[in-house]
């Protein structure tokens, strides 16, 4: 049986973080365990065709939840990424850190070493931004940030003075001094290509004699010796392995992987795993409680303007925007769709932003069932606006259904179960309301075609919300840090509780959901994790 230092599972936007940083040094034999294949796929590289990758099940788990009471029993499908890279190799690229508040809040809550100050440096550490480096920013490290202002779609400065005209303030930089106001989002790309934790971290520390990268690899189970994790067992090809570890086995698997490989491994409430035959290493009733995500709601209009759908539904306009990517590295497939938006109050008595903003120049409102087709839009010109809560305060939970570790978890969202978070909501597509009521907007919106003119009354309004609303892909907290064992399954080194040899580095960890897209918190996960493992290791 190989042996190695460290056993990471999982080569997602924290454990390609975790696999570079660890390897660094060559002292440590590290290994890589990866579920999915390789990210060298061209709808992953061109930025825009994350559609494409949607409900690709080559590089992607398609999880569905289960009927959930707060949007109307629906059921949400939840892409969750199964490729090198994980899901920043199928996300839209949007770079948001969150508010330096989000960080102060997990350090108030036993935290020790997570509030802004100490994680400011790992942020900058991890990035190469195109803009240049200040008191914030940082330039020279593995993450290319990249500018869009010269390739959006001129409608995105309709918006923006829109959003003025509404009383808003202009942001240049929602990762800066402060993240409230509207503008221009950041994106994860490098010379028009995009730019994963793969790319940024994986591919060099590949080059390295010192870590194996095994993909199609999906952990079974963890190995442990009474309350040591020893090593890890996978299959691969049809074939159960296992690798045994000097060091530390380090999940790394998501908020919905990490929570049930602990599980299968009998980690977890025991009422839970017993009758499904699993051993119990470790009673730990939180994992994969605390499940928080972000929802928004998307307004579709109609434009008097052209927008994106002009050029990127005819075949000439495919022609024409594939020939100046294929050349050039430039245009609208170089980018996310999610090109505007930004952070704001809805209440001026609030002390700090509680609402992202979206706007995007394309609409698929007509777009079949089951389908994300970004490059194929609607037949006329037309938009969206979405607003999405920061810090919703419903918690969700998830568990496996059986031993088997090939079959997906059961995933509550609990989406709406407090009062607070639809008035949040509420909050926030009025807003939307609002600024299409601006003359820079009104001027472009020849028709609002969902939800309609017609939806006006509060009950009107909860109950779209509560029919259309749907995830933005940032499921965190199963796995949630702390310094209580009872209610956290980490500690702020991120080991586990009770155990040894084992710790968590992912978005699952997270004690609390932060203020906006959660990539970049990952990133920042994975690098200060690999710090607290080599500091160790010394």
């Amino acid at each position: 049986m190989s042996e190695y230092d460290y056993i990471i599972v999982g080569a997602g936007s924290a454990g390609c973080v975790l696999a570079n940083r660890l390897t660094v040094s060559r002292r440590h034999r590290v290994l890589l365990l990866e579920a999915g294949g390789s990210d060298r796929r061209f709808w992953i590289t061109m930025p825009i065709g994350y559609g494409k990758s949607f409900y690709d099940a080559r590089v992607n788990w398609k999880y569905l939840t289960e009927s959930d009471p707060g949007t109307l029993g629906r059921i949400s499908y939840w892409p969750r990424g199964k490729v090198l890279g994980g899901s920043s190799s199928i996300n839209a690229m949007v770079y948001v850190r969150g508010q330096r508040e989000d960080f102060d809040d997990w350090a108030a809550l036993g935290n020790h070493g997570w509030g802004w100050q100490d994680v400011l440096p790992y942020f900058k550490k991890s990035e190469d931004n195109a803009r240049g480096a200040d008191a914030y920013r940082s330039t020279g490290g593995p993450l290319r940030v990249s500018d869009t202002s010269a390739e959006v779609h001129p409608l995105c400065q309709v918006y923006i003075q829109a959003a003025l005209e509404a009383g808003l303030a202009f942001n240049d930089d929602f990762n800066g001094a402060t993240q409230e106001g509207v503008g221009l989002y950041q994106i994860l790309t490098r010379n028009g290509r995009r730019e994963s934790s793969a790319t940024a971290y994986l591919r060099p520390a590949m080059r390295r004699a010192n870590l194996r990268v095994e993909t199609m690899a999906q952990a079974t189970r963890i190995l442990f010796e009474d309350r040591q994790a020893v090593g890890v067992e996978y299959a691969q090809g049809g074939v159960r392995k296992s690798v045994r570890c000097r060091g530390e086995v380090l999940l790394a698997c998501g908020a919905i992987n990490s929570p049930q490989l602990l599980q299968l491994s009998g980690v977890g409430p025991a009422a839970l795993l017993k009758p499904f035959g699993i051993d119990i290493v470790a009673d730990q009733p939180a994992v994969g409680a605390n499940l928080q995500d972000h929802l928004a709601v998307d307004y579709f209009f109609r434009s008097r303007k052209p927008t994106l759908n002009n050029l990127l539904r005819p075949w000439w306009g495919k022609l024409l925007v594939g020939a100046q990517y294929f050349v050039q590295r430039r245009g609208p497939l170089s980018l996310s769709v999610n090109q505007g938006g930004g952070f704001i109050r809805t209440s001026p008595e609030l002390k700090r932003p509680n609402m992202q903003l979206y706007f995007s120049p394309v609409s698929y409102i007509k777009s079949p069932p089951g389908e994300r087709p970004l490059m194929s839009p609607d037949p006329y010109p037309g938009f969206l606006m979405s607003a999405s809560p920061c810090r919703p305060t419903s918690r969700g939970y998830l568990q496996i259904r059986s031993a088997d570790p090939f079959g997906a978890p059961s995933i509550h969202p609990n989406y709406f179960s407090t009062e607070y978070d639809m008035a949040e909501m509420l909050a926030g597509v009025k807003f939307i309301r609002r600024l299409a009521a601006t003359p820079a907007m009104s001027g472009l919106i020849a028709e609002e075609l969902q939800p309609g003119p017609s939806v006006r009354s509060e009950e009107d309004l909860v109950h779209d919300i509560r029919q259309r609303c749907g995830t933005v892909f940032h499921p965190v907290g199963t796995c949630r840090m702390g310094p209580d064992p009872v209610c956290a399954v980490v500690d702020p080194t991120l080991k586990i509780h009770g155990l040894a040899g084992l710790r968590v580095v992912d978005a699952s960890i997270f004690p609390a959901v932060t203020s906006g897209n959660t990539n970049a918190p990952t990133i920042m996960v994975g690098e200060k994790g690999a710090d607290l493992i080599l500091k160790d290791a010394r």
